[in-house]
This record gives C-alpha cells, structure tokens and sequence, in this order.
C-alpha cells in the first residue's frame, strides 16, 4: 500500500477524511487515469506516422547526441511500454523496444524526449542538478515513508502523540519536492526535442504537430503526479494538526 492509498484508506475509515479531501483524492484518480489512457491513445495513434527517412527511434537519438557534440552516451533498448529513461550515472538513453526500434514519428518524439535529459546533463542544467541530488534521498524516504506513515497515523489516532506522523510528513514532503522538480525538467527536455527535431529537419508541419501533441501528453502526466503527491502531502498535515488540537 503507497502513501496516496493508505491516505484514501484511512480516509474512509477512522480518521474522518473531510468530504473536501474525499472528493480531491477520486478527481485526481480519475484525471490520473485519464491522462494515462490518452497518452497510451496519442502514442498509438502517432506510431501510424513514419519518420523522417524512416530512422529508428535509436538513430533518431543517436543523431541528436552527435548533434549536441555528445559522443560518450549510448544508446540501449530496455523491457517495458513506455519506460524509457535517461540514467546519468551510466550515461546510457534507454528506451523501450518499441520506440528503440520504432520507425515513427511517436518513436522519434520519445527518443529526443530521452536525449534532451542527456543534453540537460551535458551541460549542467541547474533543475537536472538538483533533482539527481535529491535521488538517493528520496530513495531512503520511499522506502520507509508508507510504514513511518501508518505507524504515525495508528499512534496519533489512539494516543494523540503527533511525532512519529510528523516525521512520516516530513519524509512524504520530499518525495512531493521530488515531484515538482521534476516538472521543469521534463519540459526543458520536451522544449530541446522539438527544437532539435525542427531543426535538424526531423519534422514538417504536420510531423511536428505530433511530436508536440505526443510530448505534451506526456507532460501531463508529471503534472498529474505532482498535484496528487501535495494533495496527499497536505491530508496528512490536516490529520496531524487536527490530532494536535484534539491533545
């Protein structure tokens, strides 16, 4: 069980979820859903629409590295639909079968989406930065964050001691700065793959709409994570400071 579903959880069930906190957690799970049935749909429809030259998605990204004067990151194809990641420790572009062997213009958009994390790299770009730093954080406060959590919920809800949930928050929080951090830099990197593909003549008019439509769908759903982690993050602040009024 993750933070958002032991919040809805306990939401329900002893801990008086006000109908407010109720009704936010079903939009966002709705709109969450929605989002991700659409960019599935997007990334369909626009794996229909060849590339330029009918370049694959690796040589798409390869020609966007070399272009960038980057010669020390490869590119590899990686298991899973749409899991397609930069890692800057191993300096590598993974991107999925489907887009690493793609032929479309769908393939084309994801692969120069990958690379522009790599150009981000290359080049130092501040939000990148910042969020590489925060991993290995955010990776202790995943780990134990949903326990700490539940304890803290359980202990405030039957002795009235907030401690143990105001560390649980404390750790949440970070994984919600983790989010919106993010945002900057997943747009950056879309902004430099439409950029790129434009003008290396990767895109016409009709190729680039989709590109943009393909990557903004994407985005959205950054946009969707980070508003469902504060809203999550800002029902467990209200149970612990309707714990601490209740002492």
């Amino acid at each position: 069980m993750d933070a958002f579903n032991l919040a809805f959880y306990y939401g329900g069930y002893g801990m008086g979820a006000s109908a407010m906190y109720w009704i936010l957690f079903i939009g966002i799970a709705v709109v969450s859903f929605l989002v991700q049935a659409n960019l599935k749909n997007k990334f369909k429809r626009y794996s229909e629409i060849p590339s330029y030259g009918g370049m694959t998605g690796k040589e798409i990204a390869e020609k966007m590295l070399h272009d960038n004067g980057i010669y020390d990151v490869k590119v590899v194809s990686t298991d899973g639909i749409l899991s397609d990641h930069y890692n800057p420790e191993t300096k590598t572009v993974n991107l999925s079968e489907d887009v690493y062997s793609g032929r479309n213009i769908a393939a084309a958009s994801v692969a120069a989406h990958e690379c522009g994390h790599a150009v981000q790299h290359a080049f130092a770009y501040g939000p990148l930065q910042l969020r590489s730093s925060l991993v290995p954080v955010v990776s202790f406060s995943s780990k134990w964050m949903t326990w700490v959590l539940l304890a803290g919920m359980l202990m405030i809800s039957y002795t009235g001691s907030g401690t143990l949930l105001l560390i649980g928050i404390i750790l949440f929080a970070l994984t919600t700065l983790f989010s919106f951090v993010t945002l900057p830099v997943e747009i950056d990197a879309s902004r430099r793959a439409v950029a790129w593909l434009d003008k290396s003549g990767m895109t016409d008019r009709q190729t680039h709409a989709a590109a943009v439509d393909a990557l903004r769908s994407a985005a959205y759903t950054y946009v969707v994570a980070a508003l469902s982690s504060l809203a999550t993050l800002l029902y467990y602040i209200s149970i612990f400071l309707g714990g601490r009024r209740s002492e």
